[in-house]
């Protein structure tokens, strides 16, 4: 099938790399010239595992980027990934992905008759949020709009997994108002599926949606009950994960996002959960569980300093902060729990020196005037504390390095660190 894939972020490359590896001919657009030279050139502009392979196989081939519309009237399916940033009060800013929208409809408003257009939203819009974008694409669309129909098929990726997650996905999600927009769509997912018991659901474009944000909030929940009955632990002396080993192995509970820490962060969780409450707000329904799921998330990284302010006065002095992506295998540092832990080291005069083994580039931009080493052992070095923020592996390797440090004071948030003599070690919830 012919796809364009307007917007070349984590999803929208991930989209067209892995659609294109499939055997459809792809187009990806962009308004940056030098994400579509990356992609040109068979390289992402954003640090993701395995996507690199797919677009050095895939590039000059059956995927090439473009800054250009001029194929999408020739495309059996047109996908919208744009970002949706949060407004203040935790809304969706839908600026852009309208922009796109209405523009895709200009480049199918010369559609004939007989010539059906159909543009699938991949970004994460809020149920409401639909109306407007189909909105903008009948604007843009004119006389045309009659012809041109918008669905949803919401991504269930995860950073760092994103190209697995995709070939191997736990469900696919359509969101149509057509037999004829389904059918096209099982069409293009059909090489995922081959024959496999991957469960499609069809439904129509709101419901589509609300099923993303639903499983979020679900995760996200999931994340901070772990989290508040791991603070429980900690105050009780009991060790919150052999506690939620057990309580994982009930099959209506399971094992997966029991694991207490620091926090969830991301481009997905915290925006969806707030995008969720900004909306039911706006309905005229405040979400209490979701309030309180945020809640709990937003207090970690305070507990994380709180147990080195239990150890160490940190004025002054030098304090490492081990890790800056919001999780290990990406190099994304948008919402890490890795910045409240940084703001709050420097709201108590501590001289920050932090590592990461990707995501150093994008926290600069962040917090540019922050030492920044280039191995743990160099953040390490003369530090009276370490805070443990993302849990990568290498940092279960540290060892003999924890001896460079003034006072080896280790804070970890992750688990990820072995109690070992020579070292005061502290578990956030363990």
């Amino acid at each position: 099938m012919q796809v364009s894939v307007v917007g070349s972020g984590y999803v929208g490359t991930t989209l067209a790399a892995c659609l294109a590896d499939v055997g459809h001919e792809v187009v990806a657009i962009d308004i940056d010239s030098e994400v579509v030279a990356a992609v040109n050139e068979g390289h992402a502009a954003i640090h993701e595992h395995g996507l690199d392979e797919l677009l050095e196989r895939n590039a000059g081939d059956r995927l090439r980027a473009t800054t250009s519309y001029d194929d999408i009237p020739e495309s059996d399916v047109t996908f919208l990934a744009i970002g949706t940033p949060s407004e203040p009060d935790g809304d969706i800013d839908l600026g852009a992905l309208s922009a796109a929208a209405r523009g895709v409809g200009e480049a199918l408003s010369g559609l004939g008759p007989d010539e059906r257009g159909l543009v699938v939203v991949k970004s994460t819009i809020t149920p409401p949020a639909v109306d407007e974008i189909r909105a903008a694409l009948a604007a843009g669309a004119g006389d045309a709009a009659d012809r041109v129909e918008l669905a949803t098929n919401p991504e269930f990726l995860r950073e760092g997994t994103a190209v697995s997650d995709f070939r191997n996905p736990d469900k696919i999600v359509l969101g149509t108002d057509s037999e004829s927009a389904s059918d096209r769509l099982h069409a293009l997912y059909e090489p995922i599926v081959d024959g496999r018991e991957i469960p499609v659901v069809d439904t129509d474009p709101k419901t589509a949606m609300m099923i993303k944000y639903a499983n979020n909030a679900a995760l996200a929940a999931k994340i901070s009950l772990a989290n508040d009955l791991g603070n429980l632990c900690k105050e009780f002396g009991l060790d919150a994960y052999e506690v939620m080993e057990a309580v994982g192995l009930d099959d209506r509970i399971g094992e997966r996002f029991l694991r207490s820490g620091v926090g969830y962060g991301g481009s997905c969780f915290p925006k969806d959960v707030d995008a969720l409450r900004a909306a039911g707000r706006d309905a005229g329904y405040d979400p209490s569980l979701l309030n309180a799921t945020v809640e709990v998330n937003d207090r970690q990284p305070e507990r994380l300093l709180s147990l080195l302010d239990d150890h160490v006065d940190v004025a002054g002095e030098r304090v490492a902060v081990l890790g800056l992506a919001f999780k290990p295998g990406t190099d994304d540092v948008r919402n890490s729990r890795a910045i409240p832990v940084i703001e709050g080291l420097r709201e108590r005069g501590a001289t920050v020196v932090a590592y990461d083994p990707v995501a150093t580039e994008a926290m600069r931009e962040r917090f540019p005037d922050v030492e920044y080493a280039s191995a743990a052992a160099d953040a390490l070095d003369d530090a009276i504390g370490a805070l443990v923020v993302t849990d990568w592996d290498e940092f279960a390797a540290l060892d003999a390095e924890f001896d460079a440090m003034e006072e080896s004071v280790v804070i970890d948030g992750r688990r990820i660190i072995e109690r070992r003599n020579g070292i005061t070690y502290e578990g956030l919830t363990w």
